[in-house]
């Protein structure tokens, strides 16, 4: 069950930032401290950004699940999926010669990470933090 939640559209720059800031403001809601308020808020932010770029568009889902006391993500695009999950889970990869942190930051930000991708069918991820 889902106590709160805040869909919102990725499909130009701006939307980027409208999920960063639902995150930072859900986070913030749900009890956590300004560091992870921002940790959570910078993962929305990756995750959107690669749902505009790599995916072409998408959502981006800010929740307060009910079962636990935390903030999941869901980020979701139909877009050409990731060929290589290992590889662009590595600090560094890049196929638009960015500085590839993008995932990789946000395993790194969040308690937990789960990726489901297929080539040509599109990505999502789901990424939780837990107070």
């Amino acid at each position: 069950m889902t106590i709160c939640a805040e869909s919102i559209r990725i499909a130009i720059a701006s939307d980027v930032a409208t999920a960063c800031r639902a995150a930072r403001h859900a986070a913030e809601q749900s009890g956590f401290d300004r560091t992870r308020s921002y940790q959570i808020a910078t993962a929305a932010s990756e995750l959107a950004r690669n749902v505009l770029v790599h995916g072409g568009g998408g959502t981006v889902t800010v929740s307060s699940p009910g079962h636990r006391n935390g903030i999941e993500l869901l980020a979701i695009d139909h877009g050409p999926g990731i060929a290589d999950l290992a590889l662009a889970m590595q600090d560094g990869f890049s196929t638009t010669g960015s500085l590839g942190g993008g995932l990789p930051g946000v395993e790194r930000l969040m308690d937990e990470v789960v990726i489901e991708t297929s080539v040509g069918a599109g990505t999502t991820v789901r990424a939780s933090k837990w107070l």
